[in-house]
């Protein structure tokens, strides 16, 4: 998916069965306009990103995915939003391309140095394609269940079962391994100069506060950290209109601070 026009903002998902990249951004990037380029790819074994062969995924694949698509987009600067996965995909992203970089939102990160993989996040890695699989997943993700409406749990089923061959090969068991993967070293958190944004869900039950954001704080050099009550791992479509403020300001920031340099 790609809208609008302006500064590029890469837009990277998350890791759950069925996730896309307009699947995950599509309201967000409407509510924010054509104020940006924002560009929501699917990632490498998501929606209709086949996986290399012989790959299983995996960090360095979907950060070197990540730099080789803004590269053949020609975006020389731009910001990264991720979400769960995304986050400590945009994170890596920034570490190896200091220079293009200029901002990041992470939001219900992975990434964290030593971040365990939580009984919920192991659930929904490994729910089965179809509606029992989606409801069960849905509502480990968000913490007001009257969001796991039929209609919602359909569209995910439909969307697991269409990736369900590609995402098998992701996250087999042992998990632990997979969320060891997505994990950051603290010399390479250090590197980032990038401005960074954490946004996270009190309630969040996949990548709980305590060992997905909060350790992030002393590994960071520029990082803000905005914890939302009442929220669970989606804050995108849990606090919608609040989420959307923060990223727009944010953002802008990064337009302020180009506008100043010119």
């Amino acid at each position: 998916m790609e809208t609008g026009t302006g500064p590029a903002v890469l837009m990277l998902h998350g890791s759950g069965p069925g996730t896309t990249g307009s699947g995950a951004w599509g309201t967000t990037a409407q509510a924010l306009g054509s104020s940006w380029r924002l560009v929501a790819p699917d990632q490498a074994g998501f929606g209709r990103t086949p996986l290399p062969p012989g790959s299983r995924g995996g960090l360095q694949l979907w950060t070197a995915q990540a730099a080789g698509l803004m590269d053949a987009l020609g975006a020389e600067r731009y910001a990264v939003v991720g979400h769960s996965m995304g986050g400590a995909v945009a994170l890596a992203l920034a570490a190896a391309r200091p220079q293009q970089v200029t901002r990041v939102v992470a939001v219900s990160t992975m990434g964290a140095p030593g971040a365990p993989l939580s009984p919920e996040l192991d659930a929904v890695w490994a729910a089965p394609a179809g509606r029992p699989g989606a409801r069960d997943m849905l509502s480990r993700l968000v913490l007001d269940q009257a969001l796991v409406t039929d209609a919602a749990v359909d569209a995910r089923a439909a969307a697991m079962r269409a990736g369900a061959a590609a995402f098998a090969s992701l996250f087999p068991p042992p998990r632990a391994r997979w969320a060891g993967d997505l994990t950051l070293s603290a010399a390479a958190l250090a590197t980032i100069r990038a401005p960074v944004l954490l946004v996270h869900g009190a309630d969040d039950r996949i990548t709980p506060l305590g060992t997905a954001a909060l350790p992030l704080l002393g590994h960071l050099a520029d990082v803000r950290l905005h914890v939302l009550g009442r929220c669970g791992h989606v804050p995108a479509i849990e606090h919608p209109h609040e989420f959307r403020q923060l990223l727009s300001c944010f953002l802008r920031r990064d337009e302020a601070a180009e506008t100043t340099d010119t």
